[in-house]
């Protein structure tokens, strides 16, 4: 069977950047919805009428990705607003920011915890890809019919790309992991 649109595609990635420093490797073959929101458009571009077996290399510049940086997205809190168990790397979901943070935060945007200082904590809303180009190379190792449920719901349930839904930020505010 050849890709198409509404199938389920199982793949495995290596993705770097440009300097080819590794990102992120799936080595075990992983479910995505062709024609929902599983992927970035130019991932499923890509891998249309190729078959199991096919490898498909590309680059995805910022904006066919997770976009570009933001510096908007970057807010300074008062540290006494949040627990003290708080450390970077953490992330914390728009709505769930304690009571007295930046109203402007959007809701929902997922922030990182990049620094913390004893006075505040800086929080970040840009995906971690935010603003890089990134290399893909994929291996097509399966691909079946879509079930009328993966398709009313626009996925295979896997999210690897986009764990929610974009937001009012633009084009590649999804998630990777």
């Amino acid at each position: 069977m050849e890709i198409n649109q509404q199938c389920v595609v199982a793949l495995t990635w290596t993705l770097t950047d440009t300097l080819g420093e590794e990102l992120d490797v799936l080595e075990e073959p992983v479910e995505f919805l062709i024609g929902g929101h599983d992927l970035f458009k130019k991932i499923e571009d890509a891998l249309q009428g190729h078959g199991v077996g096919a490898t498909v290399a590309l680059q995805l510049e910022p904006e066919e990705a997770f976009g570009d940086y933001n510096e908007q997205l970057v807010f300074l809190e008062d540290r006494k607003l949040f627990p003290p168990e708080l450390e970077e790397g953490m992330t914390i979901e728009g709505m769930a920011l304690p009571a007295g943070c930046n109203a402007d935060a959007p809701k929902d945007a997922l922030f990182t915890v990049t620094e913390l200082y004893p006075d505040h904590v800086v929080l970040d809303g840009n995906h971690p890809l935010a603003g890089i180009a990134l290399r893909l190379k994929l291996k097509v190792e399966g691909v079946r019919e879509a079930t009328e449920e993966e398709i009313g719901r626009g996925s295979a349930g896997t999210g690897f790309f986009r764990i929610a839904p974009p937001h009012e930020h633009g084009p590649g505010s999804g998630s990777l992991h």
